[in-house]
């Protein structure tokens, strides 16, 4: 089995962790953008064109899924990516965890970027599956660039200016941009309140990987051999893991990945 993840950097990192921990007997192609990154600031439509172009690099190595590691590009680009790939090729989107955070009651602050915050796609999504619950948006500036480059002095800086927009009576925050879940446990702690019930948190990864093996029909088996090979592909061309990756766990993770095979 050979699973594809694309983004236009790191971000990816957590879903494909996810995947790696559920079977780590499945080849893994990361098709990432470091050309055109980031892809926030971009169009809708110059955007959709970035991850199309990355979307095909990555399945020009015939994988049996794609899954978007990015809500931006999910938001944007979804529907082109199907209608490009599908149905030879599934696509799996990557949607905040409005729904299942919404489900444990309130009140609930979403962390995404700036461009998110406050959009229709994500007020929709408040709309549909957090209605009567409190619901504050955070938007939280710099926090992906820092994490992506890596930067802990940028990320430290992001992270206590959102917590300071988060109200003291949050109860669940939803990690509405992928690079956040790399940084989970630094939000946790900015944002815990002593004497307050415990912090949940609420990222895609989990739900994203899953998704993708039943799209594919394969059961989760974490015992697996750990078999499964790493090609890494950036703006289409192979390579390997940018530096920044081996900061994180998730990327570490696959470090061993990293140093077997090609996958073909």
């Amino acid at each position: 089995m050979k699973i594809a993840l694309m983004d236009s950097g790191i971000g990816l990192l957590a879903a494909t962790a996810a995947v790696r921990r559920l079977r780590p007997d499945a080849d893994l192609v990361l098709s990432l953008d470091p050309d055109g990154m980031p892809w926030g600031p971009r169009t809708p439509e110059d955007l959709t064109e970035r991850a199309v172009a990355v979307a095909e690099a990555a399945a020009a190595h015939r994988p049996d899924a794609l899954i978007v590691g990015c809500n931006t590009a999910t938001v944007h680009a979804l529907t082109a990516l199907r209608a490009r790939l599908e149905p030879g090729l599934p696509v799996i989107g990557t949607v905040p965890a409005i729904k299942p955070a919404a489900a444990g009651g309130g009140p609930l602050a979403i962390w995404a970027t700036p461009a998110t915050t406050g959009s229709p796609y994500q007020r929709n999504l408040i709309e549909d599956f957090a209605g009567g619950v409190t619901v504050t948006e955070v938007p939280c500036w710099g926090l992906a660039e820092a994490v992506e480059r890596a930067d802990e002095t940028a990320i430290d800086a992001a992270v206590a200016a959102a917590a300071e927009l988060t109200p003291d009576d949050v109860t669940t925050v939803v990690l509405g941009c992928t690079h956040y879940e790399l940084v989970a446990e630094r939000i946790r702690a900015a944002v815990q309140r002593p004497g307050r019930p415990p912090l949940a948190l609420h990222g895609s990864a989990g739900a994203v990987a899953a998704q993708a093996l039943r799209r594919l029909g394969e059961p989760p088996a974490p015992g697996a051999a750990a078999s499964g090979t790493l090609t890494v592909l950036l703006s289409g061309r192979e390579g390997a893991l940018p530096a920044a990756a081996l900061t994180y766990a998730e990327g570490r993770l696959l470090r061993h990945g990293a140093a077997a095979r090609t996958a073909q």
